[in-house]
């Protein structure tokens, strides 16, 4: 059944060089290769990968398309702002963050963009 599974997630990208680099320095994912029609693949964890694929500007979406679940937050937002990735403060009447991070009772969340503008999350979810 779908539910035993892994996943592919595939992010529209308008430059494929540049999106590849971000995603391998900047965030640390190891490539796994390209497809036939220009995607790049990248290893996610537990099996799952990422695919970059080709797309015309505009593609992108204005809302969360990928969210990495990680156990330390504040770690993972200070190695990534070491490799060059910049975080983004909210002040909304909905979302507001703090030191880039937005608190939802036991869930803590913080938002970048990619290299070609997909909105990206990490994400914490507390015992």
């Amino acid at each position: 059944m779908l539910t035993a599974t892994r996943t592919t997630t595939i992010l529209p990208v308008t430059d494929p060089d540049r999106a590849a680099r971000f995603y391998a320095d900047r965030l640390g994912l190891t490539p796994l290769g390209d497809t036939g029609d220009g995607t790049r693949l990248f290893e996610l964890g537990r099996g799952d990968v990422l695919g970059l694929m080709p797309a015309e500007e505009g593609a992108q979406s204005g809302h969360t398309v990928l969210s990495f679940e990680v156990e330390d937050l504040t770690a993972e937002i200070g190695e990534l702002q070491r490799r060059g990735v910049r975080f983004e403060d909210y002040d909304l009447p909905e979302l507001k963050t703090v030191n880039h991070v937005a608190a939802f009772g036991s869930e803590k969340a913080a938002w970048f963009h990619d290299s070609e503008g997909n909105v990206l999350c990490l994400h914490e979810v507390g015992g």
